[in-house]
């Protein structure tokens, strides 16, 4: 959006504020629909104020600046296959009558949006593009400016940027900063509201398509790219520098890495995107990081070294979209007889079977192998049934990846935790990502006393993992989530594109 005049309010902002988060992996088997999300509305969101989510921080911000609070709907789901057009009409329906209702016919004096950035339909491969789109072009808010704050794994297309005046992603993966991040667009929004002119925006694309093994901001070359746009930052005439490597596994015509500048110098962010954008295709193998077979780690499998060694199984990474049952560094244990071992499967059909079998029970289940085509299939497992116990915990880690999508608790559903020879198997009902450390002490397992965890993530196990982990191994299996890019049956990507296509 173009600049406003420059403005004072005196009365309390009226802010309008909205959620829609949802990370689509468009390979995937099945679909995304309605009854997948949490909704939340009215005082029902205003109640997430305290909490660890990004709404909660923008909330906290704008009661300590006086905001008067408008609100809309947040519509949230796990990461998963793609979404169901009926599911996106409905959240349009939903958000356009909330927020209608809660403004009462009067224009808001701005909006702020808690967004994903890679959510997709069957029909609309921009679903954020094509909800800011629909939201301007309402008489109610054509005019009101609007911030707000994206995941790093967002897929940004241009259409996103030009129906809003100021967008913020997160920094870091994992994603320990998400509520700070959403606080930092929020402060720039109080800027404005407090007589600054609009900022402007600027998007860049690159040909660059990197797996999310390759996004960790710990690692090159996100590090360097992170650490350069800080200082940049620092120049006169910018606001916030964004790099976006983006989510891989999306078939989308905006699928990569991509920069985005804001301020209100326009030849100084344009600079630096320019600066940023040749580091980055300088430094583009660095990001193309695949993961060596289950082969490399089958000594290590048959006589664990001492401490605890966590072996990360992209493959089947849950907070990707994938279903999180994968068999296949299971069925590798196995082999190996492997000792002292833990994984965690999501698996509802074997908890039921455990339940009805009851504590302390010996039982054949079928487990795992359910949820992708990739996979095997189910293992035929002898095991005991250890306990039994609700799902729910609270997390050891306010500034966890997990909490950037859930708040401070996260409910597994009905486990069962149970036992084959060396091998202790979390079994959840609801697929959860491998991010805190309460989800195996909830259930009576100490990580530390293990010597080996299996994980099934990419990069955001790592905050809470690196601290106990003597060593940390990436191994490939079969499953949706591999590094493999050139594997995927890509229709809309850019093109051409490193590293799928060798003029790239």
């Amino acid at each position: 959006m173009g600049h406003s005049n420059r403005r004072q309010i005196m009365k309390p902002p009226r802010v309008l504020i909205a959620g829609l988060f949802h990370e689509t992996h468009t390979f995937l088997d099945g679909s995304t629909g309605l009854a997948d999300f949490s909704v939340l509305r009215g005082d029902a969101m205003l109640a997430c104020s305290g909490d660890s989510s990004p709404l909660g921080g923008v909330l906290d911000f704008g009661n300590q600046q006086g905001w008067q609070w408008l609100p809309a709907v947040d519509y949230r789901a796990q990461p998963s296959a793609i979404v169901e057009d009926s599911a996106f009409e409905a959240f349009w329906q939903d958000c356009r009558s909330e927020a209608e209702a809660s403004c009462k016919d009067q224009a808001p004096d701005a909006i702020y949006l808690i967004l994903h950035g890679a959510m997709a339909s069957r029909s609309i491969l921009d679903i954020e593009g094509e909800f800011l789109r629909r939201l301007r072009a309402l008489p109610l808010f054509a005019q009101a400016p609007i911030f707000g704050v994206f995941d790093l794994h967002a897929n940004l297309s241009q259409e996103m940027i030009s129906f809003c005046d100021h967008l913020v992603g997160y920094r870091e993966n994992p994603h320990s900063d998400a509520r700070d991040a959403a606080i930092l667009s929020a402060r720039m929004l109080d800027r404005h509201l407090r007589g600054e002119p609009r900022p402007l925006q600027r998007l860049k694309t690159l040909p660059i398509i990197w797996p999310p093994t390759g996004t960790a901001s710990a690692d090159e070359p996100m590090r360097q790219l992170n650490l350069m746009a800080r200082q940049m930052e620092q120049r006169p005439g910018l606001w916030t520098l964004s790099i976006v490597p983006g989510f891989a596994f999306a078939d989308t015509p905006d699928t990569g890495l991509s920069l985005l500048a804001t301020g209100s110098d326009a030849s100084a962010m344009q600079a630096c995107l320019e600066e940023l954008a040749a580091y980055a295709q300088a430094h583009r193998e660095q990001g193309n990081r695949v993961d060596p077979p289950l082969e490399s780690v089958a000594e290590l499998l048959r006589r664990p070294p001492p401490g605890l060694s966590v072996l990360v199984e992209p493959s089947d990474n849950i907070g990707g979209g994938a279903p999180g049952d994968g068999t296949g560094l299971l069925r590798a244990m196995l082999q190996a007889d492997t000792p002292n071992a833990a994984i965690c499967l999501c698996d509802p059909a074997a908890v039921a079977a455990a339940m009805k079998a009851g504590e302390g029970s010996h039982l054949c289940l079928g487990l795992g192998g359910k949820g992708s085509r990739l996979d095997a299939g189910p293992v035929e497992l002898e095991v005991q049934v250890l306990s039994l116990k609700p799902g729910r915990f609270k997390l050891e880690d306010p500034n966890s990846h997990l909490a950037s999508m859930c708040g401070d608790h996260f409910d597994m559903g009905p486990c069962a935790l149970l036992q084959h020879r060396g091998i202790t198997l979390l079994v959840t009902s609801i697929k959860t990502p491998p991010f805190d450390l309460g989800q195996w002490r909830s259930q009576g397992v100490e990580p530390r006393e293990k010597s080996i965890i299996v994980v099934k993530a990419a990069v955001a196990h790592r905050r809470v993992y690196d601290p106990i982990a003597a060593r940390m191994l990436w191994v490939d299996s079969p499953g949706p989530c591999r590094s493999r890019l050139n594997e995927l049956p890509f229709r809309h990507r850019r093109r051409p594109c490193y590293p799928l296509d060798a003029e790239a």
